[in-house]
């Protein structure tokens, strides 16, 4: 799953990227509202962490002109401003939840996971495609029960894969998902984990038929 981050204090906005990060997300960091915002119309996220007070554009603004274009980003408001009506004018522009700081790391990734599991993201935590199983609440992979050990950015990219299944995936856009924005990813390095999750997805199961397939010419999908 891929988050924004929108937070003008480096050292919490670090922390969070780290701490996500660890969760197996994928992390773009924003500093400024209007960064914020210009990265919502480039970019899709499963969820937006949001600070109220930033320089540029606030996180009510950004909540506003977002809900206006029909984006339904579940966004999650982060802030120090912990008074009801702070909290009531933040739920009524457009935000999902609201967490005031100081907070527990624990309890902001409960509520992110939860936002990502409405019906608007994915409606459940267990990806599936035949005989293999993703569970993004345990980080467990398994095929035929077995289990399959992945590296964090290898995991990441099953799970967009799984989440898109049967849909033709091009390079650019397993970059834009998988990898975060600031990150300098060539297309070849997509190959590179393809290949790395065949060998141990589809590999060792000889006996039955590849689930990573490649389209030549336009990308991957994964299916049966």
């Amino acid at each position: 799953m891929k988050l924004l981050i929108v937070e003008d204090e480096h050292r919490i906005a670090a922390s969070l990227k780290k701490g996500f990060e660890q969760e197996r997300f994928t992390v773009d960091v924003a500093y400024t509202g209007t960064e914020g915002y210009d990265l919502t119309s480039t970019e899709e996220y499963d969820c937006i962490i949001l600070d109220l007070m930033l320089p540029g554009m606030n996180g009510i603004d950004i909540c506003k002109n977002l809900r206006k274009e029909n984006n339904h980003t579940p966004i999650l408001i982060l802030t120090a401003k912990g008074q009801l009506e702070d909290k009531i004018t933040g739920l009524n522009c457009g935000a999902d939840d609201y967490l005031t700081k100081p907070f527990a790391f624990e309890e902001l990734l409960a509520r992110v996971k939860a936002l990502c599991r409405r019906p608007t993201t994915t409606v459940s935590a267990d990806l599936s495609v035949g005989p293999l199983h993703l569970n993004t609440e345990t980080y467990s992979v398994t095929r035929n029960g077995k289990p399959i050990t992945l590296s964090n950015k290898e995991f990441s990219l099953l799970e967009y894969l799984l989440r898109q299944a049967n849909q033709i995936l091009t390079k650019e856009q397993i970059i834009s998902h998988v990898w975060d924005y600031e990150s300098d990813v060539l297309p070849n390095i997509v190959e590179v984990y393809i290949r790395n999750l065949r060998r141990k997805i589809d590999e060792p199961f000889a006996d039955e038929a590849n689930l990573i397939q490649t389209i030549r010419g336009f990308g991957y999908k994964i299916g049966i």
